[in-house]
């Protein structure tokens, strides 16, 4: 529909230029003018003559009139001038043998784009913290995150993804020392992060009835701060642990990084950027803190140092941004955090900014809403956390229970099982928009019907068996259209390549689930409406076979942009 719309767009804009004297006006603004109608009757793009009245001087009808007859294309059928709106009729044989032959011929590589080519992102996603459990809470950085780095490989980018681990701060003086005081190293090889988890409440739990132990744990990290070499010892194999468990969720959500720098890797690179700061005359001292003032730029100050000298996330995320661009020099250097932290982002990307780096434009905050369960918040010192991986591993046996019933003698149960339950939790969340905050609801992501991730899923496999039982179809016989539901489910598989480019626009997964929807229900109905193994023409046979391939091809590249897998069999 890109073509379609530029087409359509570049014959228009040579009509208003022949016949409006003096106008002027450039082909891409009339191409993000075409809109898609609600209804089929009022066509398949149309034109509001409205936004053009002021700069043409002329009322939408008498607009609308003087370019009814300016489109002639073989893509369009017919043009209607319907009370100031041009309404386009796409030509039937246009939609089979052009878009849908087209998906088809274009296979894996349908919807990608090259607008990307020659750049680089690097992209700052998952990140948490060591030695803290890996929960629901990181479930929206984790593959929110992913999915925009499948999208801008998608169109042209090498993508750089880094998962900024948290393995540096106070918290590592309180594991030192609730593990130096009650842990047993058999018992954290065997429990692993989890156990951990279980030293830092008691910590915290502890500190409440003796708060001496805050002033143990401060002491504990200056000893690591300054190298002694039992805590570092210490330090070291407490992220091991915790990487071992975490790459067991990315394992399960087929994601891998280029990088796991965490924040202690930056510790030696700062010392430079506060120079740099003081040379520009940019830090001042309030209250014996060294501060960045941002008062001009409607922002409290940017808190550089802390009174005794200690650095703070602002100094270590200007050293990180700094580093990466020296390593990678990226385009774009896009960060997907929790919304409570916009403040924190828009602080030190203009201080980035006005210690003169001029690639500071080039600093994303991709921000996101809360998740909680039935209404609960997590708190991690508490213990009131749904670790990521007990909710998959309830999503692949709510799953299994489901299919145990439904299709017992499937093969491969328990891999197909994790595919879907998996795929549940990702889609539950994806499918909103990214600012929402989400209530999760187990029963409601596990469902088969209504907009889920195993109906999405099932769809896929519906059409996997439909080809199973037709065999490929000829590519070069010609096609024949024949009811709506065909013309309706070609120009929905034709919409992927914008929907990608609005998601990458956006920076919004839900986009491209939300489409996913729209072609699963539009699939359904041709399914359910148009017979296609038993179709007696043999070329109506064909043509919708090639429309179940295409819609295989355009589900399957929209799964892998959103961490959702492929079973051909449910």
């Amino acid at each position: 529909m890109l073509k379609i719309k530029q087409t359509i767009a570049q014959k228009i804009t040579e009509q208003i230029v022949a016949q409006f004297s003096g106008a002027e006006i450039e082909t891409a603004t009339i191409a993000s003018m075409l809109e898609y109608p609600p209804d089929a009757s009022m066509g398949d793009l149309a034109l509001p003559c409205f936004k053009l009245s002021r700069s043409l001087r002329r009322s939408p009808v008498q607009i609308a009139g003087a370019l009814a007859e300016s489109v002639k294309d073989v893509s369009v059928s017919r043009v209607e001038n319907v009370n100031g709106y041009l309404n386009f009729y796409l030509n039937k044989e246009y939609l089979g043998e052009t878009l849908l032959r087209g998906i088809v011929r274009a296979g894996e590589s349908y919807g990608s784009q090259t607008l990307g080519e020659g750049k680089t992102v690097v992209l700052d996603y998952s990140s948490p913290n060591v030695a803290k459990p890996f929960h629901i809470g990181h479930l929206g950085t984790t593959v929110i995150g992913h999915a925009l780095k499948k999208l801008h490989e998608f169109v042209g980018y090498k993508c750089v993804g880094i998962n900024y681990l948290g393995d540096w701060g106070t918290q590592f003086g309180k594991m030192i020392v609730a593990y130096r005081k009650w842990g047993v190293r058999e018992d954290v090889e065997a429990g692993g992060v989890d156990k951990l988890v279980e030293l830092y409440v008691k910590f915290h739990n502890e500190a409440e009835a003796n708060p001496a132990l805050n002033d143990e744990a401060r002491a504990e990290f200056h000893k690591l701060e300054e190298g002694d070499e039992e805590n570092i010892a210490l330090w070291k194999w407490f992220i091991e642990v915790s990487l071992v468990e975490y790459k067991k969720t990315y394992d399960l959500l087929g994601i891998e990084f280029d990088s796991y720098k965490g924040e202690s890797f930056y510790t030696d690179k700062m010392p430079a950027q506060v120079q740099k700061l003081r040379d520009k005359g940019l830090l001042k001292i309030d209250d014996g803190a060294s501060i960045v003032d941002l008062e001009e730029y409607g922002m409290p100050p940017c808190l550089i140092l802390k009174r005794d000298g200690s650095t703070l996330y602002p100094t270590r995320d200007i050293a990180a941004a700094v580093y990466r661009k020296e390593t990678y020099d990226f385009d774009k250097a896009i960060y997907v955090t929790s919304a409570a932290q916009c403040l924190h982002f828009a602080q030190w990307f203009k201080v980035v900014e006005m210690m003169g780096y001029e690639w500071a434009p080039a600093l994303v905050h991709v921000p996101y809403g809360t998740v909680s369960i039935n209404g609960e918040k997590l708190a991690t010192r508490t213990g009131n956390v749904i670790l990521l991986k007990d909710l998959f591993a309830m999503a692949i046996e709510k799953v299994g229970e489901i299919m145990e019933q439904k299709n017992p003698d499937l093969k491969g149960r328990r891999d197909i099982a994790e595919s879907v339950g998996v795929g549940a939790i990702v889609f539950y969340y994806l499918s909103n928009n990214r600012m929402k905050d989400i209530n999760f609801v187990m029963e409601d992501a596990l469902s088969f019907e209504g907009n889920t991730g195993p109906y999405v899923q099932y769809t896929y496999a519906r059409a996997c068996s439909v080809l199973a039982k037709t065999g490929e179809p000829n590519k070069t016989q010609p096609m024949k259209l024949t009811a709506p539901e065909e013309e309706a489910l070609i120009k929905t598989l034709a919409r992927f390549p914008e929907k990608v480019l609005e998601a990458v626009r956006d920076y919004e997964p839900s986009i491209i689930a939300r489409y996913i929807l729209d072609v699963a229900a539009a699939f359904n109905r041709f399914y359910h409406e148009c017979k296609i193994v038993s179709a007696e023409d043999e070329a109506i046979r064909n043509t919708r076979t090639m429309l179940t391939l295409a819609v295989k091809t355009v589900l399957g590249n929209a799964f892998g942009l959103i961490c959702l897998k492929k079973e051909e069999k449910i």
